[in-house]
This record gives structure tokens, C-alpha cells and sequence, in this order.
């Protein structure tokens, strides 16, 4: 295996273990803080990180990109921070970390059907058949456990779903809107921008009592490590390997989050979780076409 090579996968296995990670945090941190404060501290933490280093980089352009792009950026800030990280943060009040993360992993999924109807592209056989598959993979996960009494786990699979629809229809608006923006500086935005969104409804929801150590590291880990750190480490893969290698993160992700779930919650990973997820994951990686159909040989 050449340097590159093993370099790009010690970095996918990395930013899998980190992403895997934010659902243990997750956990640590919702019930202390609430969702949406939660979202806000780990949205303002990550904008604080990336700023000056979007400044470093990219210097006045960088740092103009933001003013010029903001009313995209607003959107996809809304759409890929604001929504799925106060969701994520809902469903960790009342569900695992792998379940969520499980969860997670259709993200591709609505990538592919939002993309078919706002962006027009076509949808094969194999495609159509993956989305088929990996809805079913998540009906089969919640068919069993989903309550929707208050606080029930049904809300909460809800709530995962919202956020992964809402990481679906910010890929889109990325590539329909800022395809001319450099990715740090649509990350950088993404968070900046989050913050200023969630700011009023945080400071609402702010609790009463203050979150303890624990808490505030989780917080702080999801903003520096998993979202900071977690970003530069995509947009790099992204760049050096293509967007379908950096992509395929989302079936290493379960896996990492059951092993800290396991490890530092206790969390068990039952046989019909695994089930579910092996269906999630065929039906990703046929919607994103990493797993094709055989093709028929002509006569």
C-alpha cells in the first residue's frame, strides 16, 4: 500500500472514531445541558475554532467568502448544524449511542433521494432499490422499541430522521448554492452562522442548573474534536481521495459507536440491532452506488 494510501485510510478510521465518538459525548452531555443548549455551546465552540483558522488560511478572501455567501451559508447552517445537532441531542435523552448512530448512517440515503428531486439526478435501479432497503432497515430497527409517549424512544428515532433529512437537503444546497465556496470556509459559516441561529432559543432553554464536569467536557469535546477537528479532517479526505471515499466514514461510524458505547456507558448491542444496521448499511451502500447490481449481459 503506498504512503498516500495508508494515509488516507489512517484518516478515515480516525474521523470514524471521532464522529462515532459524538454520540458517547452526546449522551455525556444532553441531559445536563438540554438539546438545544447543547447544540449551541458545540456549534459557538467549533465557529470559534475554525475563524481564525479560516483567517490564517484563506486571510480577507477567506474571511469575505462568509459575508458574501451568508445568506446560503444561513441556510446550510440551519440545515447541516443548527437542526441535526439539537435532534441528535433530543434522541440521546432516550436512545443508545449505536442506535443513534445507526440512525445516522441513512444520512447517504436522503443525500440520494433529495438529490433526485431538487438537483434532478437520476436515480437507477440499484439506487431506487438501496432507498427501498434502507427505510426498511430503519422500520425494521424501530418496528420493536418505538413508544411515543412523552419521552418515548419513537420520538427520539424521529428525531434522527429529521436530522439526517435535514444533512440530506444541506448536501444539496451546498452543491446548488455554494459549489464557488472554498469547504472551510462552508464549514466555518456552517457553525458561525448555527450559533447565531440557536443563540436566542438556547439562551431559553439554558438550564437552571449549571452542567457539571462532565457535561461541559463532552460539550467541549463535540465542539473542538467533533465538529472542529472532524471537519478539516473530511474536507482533506474529500480533496486528496474523492467525495465517494470520504463518504463511505458512514459505515465505519456504527461501529465505533457501539464500541464507546459499550466500553463507557454499557450500552449492549443486541442481535436485532445488528440485523437492522447490516440492512441500514446494504441499502446505503446501494443508494450512493458503492454496491451495483449486476448488469445484465446482452444477447
Amino acid at each position: 500500500m503506498q504512503d498516500h494510501a495508508r494515509l488516507d485510510v489512517a484518516e478515515l478510521t480516525l474521523l470514524a472514531a471521532i464522529w462515532g465518538a459524538s454520540f458517547l459525548f452526546l449522551r455525556l452531555g444532553a441531559p445536563s445541558f438540554g438539546p438545544l443548549a447543547l447544540a449551541f455551546v458545540r456549534v459557538a465552540g467549533a465557529g470559534l475554532f475554525l475563524l481564525p483558522l479560516l483567517a490564517w488560511q484563506g486571510g480577507r478572501e477567506g474571511l469575505y467568502e462568509l459575508r458574501r455567501d451568508w445568506r446560503p451559508l444561513m441556510l446550510v447552517a440551519l440545515l447541516n448544524s443548527a437542526l441535526p445537532f439539537a435532534f441528535f441531542s433530543y434522541a440521546a435523552l432516550s436512545i443508545t449511542a449505536g442506535l443513534s448512530s445507526i440512525l445516522n448512517a441513512t444520512t447517504p440515503i436522503w443525500g440520494a433521494l433529495v438529490a433526485s428531486i431538487w438537483l434532478g439526478q437520476r436515480l437507477d435501479l440499484g439506487r431506487r432499490l438501496g432507498l427501498l432497503v434502507g427505510f426498511g432497515g430503519v422500520v425494521f430497527l424501530a418496528w420493536e422499541q418505538a413508544s411515543f409517549k412523552p419521552g418515548g424512544s419513537g420520538w427520539a428515532i424521529l428525531a434522527c430522521l429529521g436530522a439526517t433529512c435535514c444533512y440530506g437537503l444541506a448536501a444539496s444546497a451546498t452543491k446548488k448554492y455554494l459549489s464557488h465556496t472554498r469547504p472551510l470556509a462552508v464549514a466555518t459559516g456552517s457553525q458561525a452562522f448555527a450559533a447565531v441561529l440557536l443563540a436566542l432559543p438556547a439562551a431559553v432553554q439554558w438550564p437552571a442548573q449549571m452542567p457539571g464536569q462532565t457535561a461541559w467536557l463532552s460539550a467541549i469535546a463535540l465542539a473542538l474534536l467533533c465538529s472542529g477537528l472532524a471537519y478539516i479532517l473530511y474536507f482533506r479526505l474529500m480533496k486528496r481521495a474523492g467525495p465517494s471515499y470520504a463518504l463511505s466514514v458512514t459505515f465505519l461510524i456504527p461501529v465505533f459507536a457501539v464500541l464507546w458505547g459499550a466500553v463507557f456507558l454499557g450500552e449492549s448491542f443486541t442481535l436485532h440491532m445488528a440485523a437492522g444496521c447490516g440492512i441500514v448499511l446494504l441499502g446505503t451502500a446501494l443508494a450512493i452506488g458503492v454496491l451495483k447490481l449486476p448488469q445484465r449481459q446482452a444477447a
